[in-house]
């Protein structure tokens, strides 16, 4: 059991981590995501802060399109009799609108509660400038960053402009690449926080430093995402409320007097655009792209920003994290790892779909409670590789099983046998081929011209010195015998090929008279033992030349 189900489950998961970092599940975790937002508790509104929305009835009641710089600054004097902490006007105001030019600047010039916006350039647009004159701690930017399917969930916290392609680009506070731009949202909670000597720091790390609580940026693979625009510096957008993250008024409710007074005393009041007309709101997750009346307004957006970074500084309640990318792989190899486990034990259909069921619901609900504890871990992955590793260890446990598969395996081994035999085959024929070749034969010749050449010349030298002394006569002898050892070693070791040869032949036959299966086979090995006859009578020749010489050895000792 172990290594089957460990080869699957460790091939399975390098597969699917593949497919992962080329981003085949990002939709699918993303939409995944999306719902375990939907799906936690709603927290309510936050009482630090105050939405003046300016919606469509507000326009037919005054009928102004776009509100006109006079309506903003009676709007801006009414809130400020209230003292409220912090005004963020999510309004552009880089040109005049209809009457009260004048007025309207000489507020957001004077008052030090008013935050101001703007629209960042990029390469091939110029932005949208703030109101002149602002001081640089009263401007923000309210661009927001949307996903590929139009959904928001990233914060943009921090940014710098790119470069303009054009040196004819109009220059102004949110296009200069050297400038470091603050969001909207961040401007104002750093207003508001620092009522309470809470300061801002940007640590050379990269980690964005609000008192003693630490943001550390979005990266392009953090969670889901892979290879995402990570510029800047982001967050992941923690939602409060699908709806009902702060109080909302209606601009028509504050000129009137119709808002309580501690709504607005000490609080964060966000003015912006809540009718269609403006065309300024974004899909969520609670909306998951569906229709044009789920979408929250860019105002709305800002509040939750706001409201996600004082609960984190004020409250302690952390931001959403998300595992190392080695934590990630052990969890999804895990899940692998559990799936074919299950599904070597669980052999009963019922047993195994049951359980199949048990563990997915169990999965889900992990990932549910660490995401309430704003943990963000994979769920799609693992739940992919835990049911094709369980489905894919019992369809090859079945075909090991079935006939077929059995049938298979015979073939397969008898494919790999017969592979052997035609190797052994071939090396046979290719030694007989060496040894049947002119130059090899040649080479056999030779060697047994000098074998007869000095045997000739020790019979001569016996033969001229017949009268010699016995100590000389000796010597010669000595030779004689030393080198008829050397040509007996050597006759002995052709003795042994000759027999090796001979036996060769003969297991041949008989592996042909007991094997009818193999003849194939066997012919040719036969024929390759016929081909060695040739060297077979050789040495039956050496053999007698070996007689000859012994026999002239005991002459010489007589």
């Amino acid at each position: 059991m172990g290594r089957p189900v460990l080869f699957t489950s460790l091939t399975l998961t390098a597969l699917l981590l593949g497919l992962r970092y080329l981003g085949a599940f990002q939709g699918m975790e993303l939409s995944a995501y999306d719902h375990l937002i939907r799906s936690q508790p709603d927290e309510g509104e936050d009482e630090r802060l105050l939405i003046v929305g300016i919606t469509e009835d507000d326009v037919q009641r005054l009928q102004e399109w776009p509100i006109s710089d006079r309506t903003l600054a009676e709007l801006l004097r009414a809130l400020e009799a209230q003292q409220p902490r912090v005004i963020g006007l999510d309004v552009m105001r880089d040109i005049p609108i209809g009457e009260g030019r004048e007025e309207l600047l000489q507020i957001l010039q004077q008052s030090d509660r008013v935050i101001t916006v703007c629209k960042v350039s990029a390469s091939d647009e110029p932005g949208t400038p703030p109101p002149p004159d602002i001081p640089a701690d009263r401007v923000s930017f309210a661009d927001l960053v949307v996903d590929p399917g139009g959904t928001l969930r990233r914060a943009l916290l921090l940014v710098a402009p790119p470069p303009a392609d054009s040196p004819n680009s109009t220059s102004h506070f949110c296009s200069d690449p050297s400038t470091t731009l603050v969001s909207f949202s961040l401007q104002v909670s750093l207003h508001y926080l620092a009522t309470q000597q809470i300061k801002a720091e940007l640590t050379p790390e990269g980690v964005l430093r609000l008192g003693s609580t630490s943001f550390r940026p979005f990266q392009p693979s953090t969670g889901a995402y892979q290879s995402a625009d990570a510029a800047g510096f982001q967050l992941m957008l923690d939602y409060r409320s699908p709806d009902n993250v702060a109080t909302q008024v209606s601009l028509s409710d504050v000129l009137e007097g119709r808002v309580d007074p501690a709504l607005i005393r000490d609080r964060i009041v966000l003015i912006g655009y809540t009718t269609p007309e403006a065309k300024d709101d974004f899909y969520t997750p609670y909306s998951a792209g569906e229709d044009d009346d789920q979408k929250m307004a860019g105002v709305v957006v800002h509040a939750q920003v706001v409201s996600q970074l004082l609960s984190a500084v004020l409250d302690g309640r952390s931001s959403i994290w998300t595992w190392s990318n080695p934590a990630e792989i052990l969890w999804i190899f895990g899940w692998s790892l559990a799936g074919g486990v299950l599904a070597w034990y669980a052999r009963h259909p019922l047993k195994f779909g049951g359980a199949m069921v048990v563990v997915i619901g169990g999965l889900y609900g992990v990932c549910w409670l660490v995401f309430l504890n704003n943990g963000w871990i994979p769920l799609i992955p693992p739940a992919v590789a835990f049911v094709i590793t369980a489905a894919g260890t019992v369809l090859v446990d079945r075909f090991n099983k079935s006939t077929y598969g059995q049938n298979v395996y015979r073939q397969v081994k008898t494919f790999l046998k017969l592979n052997i035999e035609i190797d052994q085959e071939k090396l046979e024929k290719q030694v007989s081929e060496i040894t049947e070749t002119d130059y090899f034969q040649d080479l056999q010749q030779r060697a047994k011209n000098l074998r007869g050449q000095r045997n000739d010349m020790l019979s001569a030298e016996e033969l001229s010195q017949p009268q010699v002394s016995e100590t000389s006569s000796s010597e010669p002898k000595d030779a004689l015998e030393s080198d008829d050892d050397d040509d007996m070693g050597y006759l002995k070791n052709l003795q042994q090929k000759a027999q090796l040869l001979r036996d060769k032949r003969d297991t041949v036959a008989v592996d042909e008279s007991t094997s009818p299966e193999q003849t194939e086979t066997s012919d040719t090995e036969f024929n390759v033992s016929a081909d060695d006859d040739y060297e077979i009578g050789y040495l039956q020749q050496l053999q007698q030349e070996a007689k000859r010489l012994r026999d002239q050895g005991d002459r010489s000792n007589d």
